[in-house]
C-alpha cells in the first residue's frame, strides 16, 4: 500500500462508517480499516460460525443448530426510525451500498436457560411465560390499545390529543393508565 490518503479510519463500527462516508462524500481519499474480518466493530451482527469463535474459541457449532446464515445476532440491537436524521445521514454517504435495511420480524430473549419470543400482539402477549398473570393482561390491553388506534376517530385516543403531547408525557401517561389499569384488575 503505496498510496497516500487524507484521513485514515480505524474501526468498522457505526461511528467509524459514518465518519469515513462523510468524509469521502466531501472529497477527501479514506483508508478504512479494521482488524476484525467482519464489518461492524463492537455492534456488529455475526452468523453461527462467527458467534461461536467468539464466544467459544475455534470449536465449531454443532450442526443440530443448523446453517450458519441461518443467524444473524446483534453483538448490540440497534434501531433507526425510518424517516430519522440517522437514515437521511447513511443515505447521503452511499453506505447502503454496504448495508440494508429491514423491517424487524421479531425480537427474542434469553431466559432461565430458553430463547423466547417477546410477545407483540396481544395473544403472544397471553401465551408468553416471560410475563405473570396481570402483566398479560395489562400487555394484552396496550396492545389491543394499539391495534384499535385509528388517528381520525378521537374515541381510539383515550382522551389523548396525541398531536400536542410530547413523548415524556405519553410515557408518563401510559405508566399511570398501566397502573391504574393493573389495580383495577386485582
Amino acid at each position: 500500500m503505496d498510496e497516500e490518503y487524507d484521513v485514515i479510519v480505524l474501526g468498522t463500527g457505526l461511528k467509524e462508517c459514518i465518519l469515513s462516508g462523510l468524509l469521502s462524500v466531501d472529497g477527501l481519499k479514506v483508508l478504512h480499516m479494521d482488524r476484525n474480518d467482519y464489518y461492524g466493530g463492537e455492534s456488529t451482527s455475526l452468523n453461527l460460525i462467527q458467534l461461536w469463535k467468539r464466544f467459544r474459541g475455534s470449536d465449531k457449532p454443532p450442526a443440530h443448530l443448523g446453517p450458519s446464515r441461518d443467524y444473524n445476532v446483534d453483538m448490540i440491537p440497534k434501531f433507526m426510525m425510518a424517516n430519522g436524521t440517522l437514515v437521511r445521514v447513511l443515505i447521503h454517504t452511499d453506505v447502503t451500498k454496504y448495508l440494508s435495511f429491514k423491517a424487524v420480524d421479531g425480537s427474542f430473549v434469553y431466559n432461565k436457560g430458553k430463547v423466547h419470543k417477546v410477545p407483540a400482539t396481544d395473544m403472544e402477549a397471553l401465551k408468553s411465560p416471560l410475563m405473570g398473570l396481570f402483566e398479560k393482561r395489562r400487555a394484552r390491553k396496550f396492545f389491543i390499545y394499539v391495534q384499535d388506534y385509528d388517528e381520525t376517530d378521537p374515541k381510539t385516543h383515550e382522551g389523548l390529543d396525541l398531536t400536542r403531547l410530547c413523548t415524556k408525557e405519553l410515557i408518563a401517561y401510559a405508566s399511570d393508565l398501566l397502573c391504574s389499569n393493573y389495580l383495577l384488575d386485582i
